[in-house]
């Protein structure tokens, strides 16, 4: 299975640490602890499965990072760039979709009791948003920004009209 954190059982042991961990972690730790799961998750399983012929789907990779680590706890997208680029020797998504939608609506649509991350609070999701959208607005080629406020069955047919136009235009089957 991958997922990102996780996957793997280190990387299993990692998301628990990075998801539930009571009390808060450090945000170089959190950097790090989630550059070591794509490493060990991220990195070689993606790229394994893309290396057989599959198309990869993730729900969480390196632009994720780079917005909560580099951006919304301030560490610099660069150095986390960095980081990650490492720890997935370079592998970068080809496409990315960002689903917009404001924090409290996000919050509103929530699926169980938040975990760490999501317990930050609406000034925190603020930021992350803000680090999303600086992303889709510096690489416009690699980002589909979608509007997640309709029901999930609308934006879920929004994505995967998007995808198919994405791999038909790289004649990808």
């Amino acid at each position: 299975m991958l997922r990102e954190p996780g996957g793997t059982p280190a990387g299993e042991r990692m998301r628990e640490i990075l998801l539930h961990e009571p009390g808060r972690l450090s945000p170089w730790t959190e950097a790090a602890l989630y550059a070591a799961a794509a490493r060990r998750a991220g990195g070689a399983g993606p790229r394994a499965v893309a290396a057989a012929g599959w198309v990869v789907l993730l729900d969480r990779y390196v632009d994720s990072s780079l917005a909560y680590q580099g951006h919304a706890r301030r560490l610099g997208v660069e150095r986390v760039l960095e980081l990650n680029d490492w720890a997935t020797g370079g592998l970068m998504p080809d496409l990315t979709f960002l689903i917009e939608l404001t924090p409290e609506q996000a919050a509103r649509r929530g699926g169980g009791p938040p975990d760490r991350i999501e317990s930050e609070g609406l000034v925190f999701q603020q930021r992350v948003a803000e680090g999303y959208a600086a992303l889709a607005a510096a690489a416009p080629e690699r980002y589909r920004v979608v509007d997640g406020a309709p029901p999930a069955q609308v934006v879920a047919a929004q994505v995967e009209r998007l995808a198919r136009e994405f791999l038909e235009a790289r004649d990808v089957r």
